[in-house]
């Protein structure tokens, strides 16, 4: 198929993901969770996290990588401080148990931790960050990730891309919403400019000898450069600790990929919760939100035209308007579920939209 993008409805696309989970032999309930995340990082412009990994994560599950029935549990800790085994599950499932029980615990504390270990990769950590939200509370969610990421001027991989994520209520329209990766470039958009027959910059990534490539595909099989030097390798050593190290999981070089290897990943999360209205009331809240949110907006711009935008602003307003308009999906990736529901015999079809 020779075009740029397939237009479908992300209900059609959640049924076709969530049917393919179920076939994987999760839970009914829970695969249409792990659908509903992997549909909303598309709707919301997160492409890299997306239907795009729906593949391994079929694969992972059938050969027995991933535990598609996981029982989430404590396993030391007390007070407002836990940490969970994951079983081996979707980290999907994992990472919401982990925010939740967080969440438990900060409606007791005011705040509250809940690490996990022996978990997978969690998509993006917005998810569990923006679920504190649902639940009126300031969200913090980070994860490690197999070492990936070089310091400036190395050629061995030395950490990974550890996602970081906080939310923040504002009680408005939409919620505060940080979510990065600490690698100049997120894996996943190196797997999209693969798709999409691009270059990338050279300063994203390096490859197996740490030399710098603009080629997607040498990169992805080559290191991450850190995001902003030096700074976001020292916040990647931070994220690590608290996932892994503290966990008792594993950290550093430790961790496996989920891409080269068919064995757990067993990687680590860290969920944060803050009970906020124990000390700022809502309406307080609310209408300091709105000034902050305001003075950022307000913030002049070369361009008379830009304005600048509140961090979630931009997901929040993609995701509006992919849901009304229909979802884009590359074409490579259309034609790649296409053949994995031909190859799971799913009854659940894509087509374009009319």
């Amino acid at each position: 198929m020779s075009c740029e993008a397939i237009i479908v409805e992300s209900a059609a696309l959640h049924a076709f993901a969530a049917e393919a989970f179920r076939r994987a032999g999760v839970d009914a309930a829970d695969a249409a969770y792990c659908a509903r995340c992997l549909v909303e990082a598309d709707l919301r412009g997160v492409e890299s996290h997306g239907v795009l990994r729906l593949p391994i994560y079929m694969r992972r599950l059938r050969s027995g990588a991933v535990n598609a029935r996981p029982r989430p549990k404590a396993m030391s800790g007390g007070g407002a401080l836990e940490v969970w085994d994951g079983d081996g599950g979707m980290g999907y499932l994992v990472g919401r148990a982990a925010m939740l029980r967080a969440v438990e615990l900060a409606r007791e504390h005011g705040i509250a931790a809940v690490g996990a270990t022996h978990s997978s990769h969690f998509g993006p950590a917005g998810i569990y960050s923006r679920l504190a939200v649902e639940h009126d509370m300031i969200g913090v969610a980070m994860s490690n990730v197999v070492a990936k990421v070089v310091a400036p001027g190395g050629s061995r991989p030395i950490t990974g891309n550890n996602p970081l994520a906080v939310a923040v209520p504002s009680f408005g329209e939409f919620p505060f919403a940080l979510d990065m990766s600490l690698s100049a470039a997120a894996g996943g958009k190196l797997l999209l400019a693969a798709k999409r027959g691009e270059s990338i910059p050279l300063d994203w990534a390096t490859d197996v000898e740490g030399c710098p490539t603009d080629d997607p595909a040498v990169a992805f099989e080559g290191y991450y450069q850190p995001l902003g030097g030096i700074k976001g390798l020292g916040l990647s050593f931070v994220v690590d600790i608290l996932c892994g190290l503290v966990t008792g999981g594993p950290f550093g070089r430790q961790l496996k990929s989920m891409y080269s290897s068919d064995a757990p990943t067993w990687t680590g999360h860290m969920m944060i919760a803050l009970d906020v209205l124990r000390i700022v009331p809502r309406e307080v809240m609310k209408e300091r939100m709105a000034a902050f949110f305001s003075d950022i907006k307000a913030s002049p711009m070369r361009d008379p035209s830009a304005q600048l935008r509140v961090p979630g602003e931009r997901a929040y307003r993609t995701e509006l308007r992919r849901r009304a308009d229909g979802l884009p999906l590359l074409c490579g990736v259309f034609d790649e579920l296409t053949q994995l529901g031909r190859e799971l015999g799913l009854t659940a079809t894509l087509s374009p939209k009319a």
